[in-house]
């Protein structure tokens, strides 16, 4: 394994640099805590230590020993890195989850910069042309897929107010396909108040339309105090 040249490390360091902003640039676009520098620095850190790691094993056939280090050690670190650095940006507010996405292009951003780094400029493009079919393409496609989505329905109503019962049928009358799951009841004494706890569960081009209807539909019953959804 020859020593690099300083030709070739510009080529595959600005290859690295080049591409990781553009991956930056789409999350930075999203609002996105890991944007352009950051996806611009896990991609440039993970060709410079491939580079590193090509260069440690060439200049140790030149020592005279026996000895000669492992290639693949520090990009092994690299990946394990990730895994911290993923997830930090991943967030579970409610019943939603953010991040995933982010996560997941910061650890293909590290494999395209050590595929740089090594040299393999023609895997490393092919792996960056995928990327750019699942930050920009993909989510039109997704769009059209009629995935369930979920979501959390409180009612509070007074002591004399709609069941349980009655609350899901409101709701699931309204013809959007939604199901309510009942998972909590929680009875006040002092206040004289039910609280009652649904799951839901409808289509994703359905959501808007079926938390306005519930929420007016269930919040018109009489008894009716408050109304939530999440």
């Amino acid at each position: 394994m020859n020593e690099l040249t300083l030709q070739e490390m510009s080529l595959r360091m600005s290859l690295a640099l080049l591409l990781g902003l553009v991956l930056g640039y789409e999350r930075e676009q999203h609002g996105r805590a890991a944007g352009m520098r950051t996806t611009m620095l896990v991609c440039m850190a993970s060709a410079v230590v491939m580079m590193l790691s090509q260069h440690l094993f060439a200049i140790s056939g030149t020592t005279g020993m026996n000895w000669r280090p492992d290639p693949a050690r520090l990009a092994a670190g690299v990946l394990a890195g990730m895994g911290f650095l993923g997830a930090g940006v991943i967030i579970q507010q409610d019943n939603a989850v953010y991040g995933v996405t982010t996560a997941a292009v910061l650890w293909f951003s590290s494999i395209l910069g050590m595929a740089f780094g090594a040299g393999f400029i023609s895997l490393g493009l092919m792996g960056f042309a995928a990327v750019l079919l699942a930050l920009f393409i993909l989510p039109a496609a997704e769009r059209r897929i009629l995935s369930d989505r979920y979501a959390h329905l409180e009612v509070w109503v007074v002591a004399k107010g709609p069941s349980q019962d009655e609350v899901q049928k409101a709701v699931e009358a309204l013809g959007f396909g939604a199901h309510l799951k009942p998972v909590g009841l929680q009875y006040d004494g002092l206040k004289r108040l039910r609280t009652m706890r649904f799951d839901v569960k409808t289509k994703n081009h359905h959501v808007a339309e079926i938390q306005a209807g519930s929420v007016a539909r269930v919040a018109a019953m009489k008894g009716v105090i408050k109304v939530s959804w999440s």
